[in-house]
């Protein structure tokens, strides 16, 4: 009797996109395992030529993204509600802002936002004097740029046609082989076709997953080694991702309302708190001199930063360039999970408000959070209180984090708060993805209710499972390539979804009648003023 409850929970689970993507994640990472060197050494030379023949390519695809975002979201596309024409938003604006804050974020910004600026202004564009002045202006407008509108589009697009097939159209099944329907037909759908996709999909989060733990366990590990004043260890490592596995598991359980969404309030203030405490105890001038100017170079240089492939540089390419294009096809591997959270908490929004949500509340939080991170770091470069250039040759750039901390008064309290805010920024993404894995692959209906919580506790152990085995790889840099190679069909699906949202709301007219009613004479059936 105990064991009938447990089969029909797996009997939710639709195993025939499952099961093949984790076993073609533990196929692909394997081998890497096992020849460490010679898998870093094929997977660089992969990333390189990817950067060198299509660099260009995933410049011009942010940007497309970008304008295809401010077209749906001013148009009068963007008056269309996901949900019934009267149906109220599912979270307050804030809580919304703050959760997809949490999950556009990541731990990541805990690193760039402190650490970036240092690589840039060591190898800087243009000919520009590494370690000038001017160099850490580029490198800190060049973090903020980072987490910035190009970015951020690429996360949202997919959204809109996945909120539409579930919220309007009330379809059960929350995938992005859904949002093909409309283009390619039942066959293909239903078929081998919808197969692919959707397990392509899985795919590429499940690798962005890996990803993410491998870039955010260094800044918890780092840091707490410091603090503790010991060396980090692989059991260091173990434990930390084992409290993250508790963390995430237990707000995925909870669910979204007592869950995720408390977390990333909770976040919200502490980044708050954080920012103040820093400014008051630390350079709080100097950074707040400096974030001006870093908001006024990359204001005046963000074409410059969008359209930027160093294609005339005479002795060597900046590291700008090679970043760039890794930021944009890591951002890419990413795209699908973001759009499909969206989506499903996007409930009662206009595609305008998810869209320009997604845009507008992340870039803010990322550029406060880099204008004083990095603040701290440059004020101490320039005041010769620490070579952090100089360390950022030589040493990984998480470990650096921990020396810029320990300059500042009361260090120890900063870097437990520090810690904090990594730890909780890491699970709600962690939480986001268990959550969006077990909505995609389960088989009951996603339009009226989440997935269960022993899908989403399972679905958040192979989670685990899967980027343990991925971070035995060896580091950042075949993880790299994994994720940019997973994120160019990705790209052509975005395409493909955005074409589809457009053709399924021209057939409904929804544009015309699934849109909030005129609240004033001076505003037309369209939603409009007169």
């Amino acid at each position: 009797m105990s064991n009938k409850p447990k089969r029909k929970e797996f009997k939710t689970i639709d195993w025939k996109i499952f099961l093949p993507s984790v076993l073609f994640i533990l196929a692909l990472s394997i081998p890497f395992s096992l020849y460490e060197s010679e898998s870093l050494e094929l997977l660089n030379g992969i990333f390189d030529q990817i950067v060198s023949s299509f660099g260009w390519g995933y410049i011009w695809y942010a940007t497309i993204l970008l304008a295809a975002g401010l077209y749906l979201s001013f148009s009068k596309y963007g008056q269309v509600v996901l949900g019934e024409p009267d149906e109220k938003p599912r979270f307050s604006l804030f809580s919304y802002a703050s959760i997809l804050i949490a999950m556009g974020l990541g731990s990541t910004i805990m690193r760039t936002g402190m650490v970036q600026w240092a690589e840039v202004a060591n190898n800087p564009p243009f000919g520009i004097e590494p370690g000038s002045g001017e160099s850490f202006l580029w490198g800190n407008a060049y973090a903020m740029y980072m987490w910035s509108f190009q970015i951020f589009s690429i996360f949202v697009m997919t959204a809109p046609a996945i909120a539409y097939i579930i919220h309007v159209k009330k379809r059960p099944m929350m995938r992005i082989s859904e949002a093909t329907r409309v283009i390619f037909g039942d066959r293909f759908t239903d078929g081998i076709g919808g197969i692919f996709i959707d397990i392509l999909f899985l795919v590429s989060i499940l690798s962005g997953a890996a990803v993410t733990l491998g870039l955010g366990t260094p800044i918890i590990t780092s840091n707490l080694a410091a603090l503790l004043n010991i060396e980090v260890t692989f059991t260091m490592t173990m434990i930390v991702t084992f409290i993250w596995v508790a963390l995430f598991s237990l707000s995925a359980y909870l669910g979204i309302e007592k869950g995720i969404r408390r977390l990333s309030l909770l976040n919200m203030y502490l980044a708050a708190f954080l920012a103040l405490f820093i400014l008051i105890v630390g350079p709080g001038i100097f950074i707040m001199d400096f974030f001006t100017d870093t908001i006024g170079h990359l204001l005046n240089n963000y074409l410059t930063y969008s359209f930027f492939t160093d294609s005339v540089a005479v002795e060597q390419t900046a590291h700008m360039r090679s970043h760039m294009i890794f930021w944009i096809a890591y951002s890419a591997t990413w795209a699908m999970l973001h759009s499909v959270f969206a989506a499903k908490i996007s409930r009662g929004r206009t595609i305008k408000e998810m869209i320009l949500t997604y845009l507008l509340a992340p870039t803010a939080l990322s550029w406060v959070a880099t204008g004083v991170l990095g603040g701290i770091g440059v004020h101490r470069q320039k005041n010769g209180e620490l070579d952090v250039l100089a360390l950022a040759q030589e040493q990984e750039a998480v470990q650096i984090i921990p020396d810029i901390l320990q300059t500042l008064p009361v260090s120890g309290l900063v870097m437990v708060l520090y810690i904090i805010m990594a730890m909780i920024f890491l699970t709600t993404t962690l939480d986001s993805t268990t959550f969006t894995i077990a909505a995609y692959t389960s088989k009951e209906d996603m339009s009226e209710q989440d997935p269960s919580k022993f899908l989403r506790i399972f679905v958040a152990f192979v989670i685990t499972g899967l980027a343990l085995v991925l971070m035995q790889i060896g580091g950042l840099a075949p993880l790299e390539v994994v994720s940019g190679m997973m994120g160019l069909p990705i790209i052509i699906l975005q395409f493909l979804t955005i074409y589809a949202v457009k053709k399924m709301i021209d057939e409904d007219e929804a544009w015309k009648y699934n849109i909030r009613k005129p609240t004033s004479d001076d505003v037309d059936v369209y939603g409009y003023k007169k």
